[in-house]
Parts: structure tokens; C-alpha cells; sequence
């Protein structure tokens, strides 16, 4: 797409994450609040799975957005921000919305086939797959020796979690359980991650030239008429399962994570620095699967604590500079 020709014209990728710097100087009010935003994201699943016990993935997805997207306006009209796209922006905006749309409608088939701890590790591992395509299209932005290692380890937690992903919702268990690497569910989630990596880096390009809550608005707002037109042909909703929880679900991933959530990140990167939001990614994987515990009875295993381990680590060696403080050229 658009990204194809232009690394030469890339130096970098402020909008996505930067080396680690030390926390100290900081707020604590800044830290404690990249903690809870990262911990709210980790509700994302169980949030998801609530809502699609009545409303299947891709009419989940268009109740889903029009909170976000009423949520992101509101807030816009109080301050003042225009959304209107620039006639130039709307090509840009159609190829982000386009990715988008795929990504959520491989994540909702995902957390709708798969548990809800598989789901929070595969889907966290989205800056994984972002700094692979940043290796590639984005310059000054290559895999040193920590971020390699970071990707190793955090790879084979997926595998791990791939392993065993049958015994962690209890269906089966022992031999059984590895005879298969993941199922249906695991792979959309990991696709979703994949897509979702690759987005970041396209809309960090966009970002330089489109404003921030106009890319964010547009993206839902192409993506609603898409899913409940989808929906309204091959889904159907299971009324007689019919819950204010399902709504509830729907809502926060609509208010909390796609509006809330974004806004106050975009809000910490311009008042501190984007590695501030980076450093903490490791939070979501552990946070999606203690809640999918409490809240979805999903079975707490030793794979699965390994599993999330590794991806948490190799998410914190990501973001950590090579031991001469620069990046691999």
C-alpha cells in the first residue's frame, strides 16, 4: 500500500513507541495512569466475549463503534477539534479504515472461537508484529540485539500458548490437548495482531500529516455500516440470551478502550514521550488473562502463566536499546 517506496523518507516512528528511558522524573500520576489504561486494555477480551454471548463478532463490532465513535465526537465538540478530513485526506483515511475493519473482524472471530487468555496473549502481540514491519519500512527503526531477543521470546510464548490452547478453557486436556497447535479462534486473533501491527505503522505515517482524532474517528466511523450490512446478512443475534452484561461488554470496549483509552494515551504521548505508553504493553497480556480468569473461569495453567511470561518479556525487551544506546542501522 502506501507505505511501499517510502523508507527513505522515514526516520523514525515517534507515533508508536521510542527506547526505554527511565521512569524516574516522571509523575507518579503519569505512571499509575499508563498502568490502568494498559490494565483496561486487558479487559478488552473478556469485554468482547460478554458482548458476543448475544451479538455475534462482526454486529458486536458495529454496536461497539458507535459508542466509540459518539465518544471520540463528544469529546472533539468540547474541544473544539475539527473532524472534517482535508480533501487529501480522505485516501488515507479509506486505507486505514480498510484495515481497520479487517482487523477488528479477525479479532471478534477470534474471541468468539478461542478462550479468553489465549486471546488476551495472541492479540497482545501486536507490537511484535509492528517491529517487524518497522525493520522493513521505517528507517532507523531496525531489530538490535535486545529487540531480536525480545521478538524470540515473546514468539515462543505464542507458540506455547498455540500448544495448549485446547486445555485452557478445560475442554480437553492431557495428550489430547496438543494434538492440534491452536485452533480456528488462535489464528484470527494472531492474524488480527499481525494486521493490527502493521496499521500502527501506517497510521504513525498518516499521523504526520492527518490529525490524530480525525484518523481514529473515521476509521469507526467507515467501519460501522460495513459490519452491521455483514452482519445483517449472515449473522443473527441471540435474543433469547439477552443480557444488559452483553451491552455492557459492548460499551466499554466502545467508550473505555477504543475512546477513553485512546484519547488519554494520545494525551500522556504529547505531554511526556510515546516510549512512556510502550513500556508498559507488557500490563495488557497479564491484566486480559488474570481477568478471563476471574471473570470467563478460564483455567489458570502453568503453560499459560509461562506462556504470558514470555510474551511480557519479550515485550519489555522490545522496547529497551542495545547496549551502545543505538539502534541497529
Amino acid at each position: 500500500m502506501w507505505c511501499a517506496g517510502k523508507r527513505s523518507t522515514i526516520t523514525a516512528r515517534s507515533h508508536i513507541q521510542g527506547s526505554v528511558q527511565p521512569l524516574s522524573g516522571l509523575p507518579v500520576s503519569a505512571i499509575l495512569l499508563s498502568l490502568l489504561i494498559h490494565t483496561l486494555w486487558g479487559g478488552n477480551v473478556v469485554a468482547g466475549k460478554f458482548g458476543l454471548e448475544v451479538f455475534p463478532p462482526l454486529l458486536s463490532a458495529g454496536i461497539r463503534f458507535v459508542f466509540g465513535v459518539a465518544t471520540i465526537w463528544c469529546w472533539c465538540l468540547y474541544r473544539g477539534i475539527r473532524l472534517w478530513p482535508d480533501p487529501a485526506e480522505w485516501l488515507p483515511l479509506l486505507q486505514i479504515a480498510f484495515l481497520f475493519t479487517l482487523q477488528i473482524g479477525l479479532m471478534n472471530f477470534g474471541f468468539a472461537n478461542t478462550s479468553g487468555s489465549s486471546a488476551a496473549i495472541l492479540i497482545s502481540t501486536n507490537p511484535l508484529f509492528a517491529a517487524v514491519f518497522a525493520h522493513y519500512l521505517v528507517g532507523n527503526d531496525r531489530l538490535d540485539l535486545f529487540r531480536s531477543a525480545g521478538l524470540l521470546l515473546a514468539f515462543a510464548g505464542v507458540v506455547l500458548t498455540l500448544y495448549f490452547s485446547h486445555s485452557v478453557s478445560g475442554e480437553v486436556t492431557g495428550a489430547e490437548a496438543s494434538v492440534v497447535l491452536g485452533n480456528v479462534g488462535d489464528w484470527f486473533c494472531l492474524a488480527s495482531a499481525c494486521v493490527l501491527g502493521y496499521r500502527l505503522i501506517a497510521s504513525a505515517i498518516i499521523m504526520r500529516q492527518v490529525d490524530s482524532f480525525r484518523l481514529a474517528f473515521w476509521q469507526m466511523l467507515f467501519s460501522i455500516p460495513v459490519f452491521f450490512i455483514l452482519g445483517g446478512m449472515f449473522e443473527s443475534v441471540n435474543w433469547s440470551g439477552f443480557s444488559w452484561t452483553a451491552v455492557a461488554g459492548l460499551a466499554y470496549q466502545g467508550v473505555v478502550v477504543a475512546g477513553l483509552g485512546f484519547m488519554v494515551s494520545l494525551w500522556l504521548i504529547s505531554r511526556y514521550r510515546p516510549s512512556l505508553m510502550a513500556s508498559f504493553n507488557f500490563i495488557a497480556p497479564v491484566s486480559g488473562v488474570l481477568l478471563s480468569v476471574l471473570l470467563l473461569g478460564d483455567r489458570f495453567s502453568a503453560a499459560i502463566a509461562v506462556s504470558v511470561c514470555l510474551v511480557a518479556l519479550g515485550m519489555v525487551l522490545l522496547t529497551i536499546k542495545s547496549p551502545t544506546g543505538k539502534r541497529n542501522s
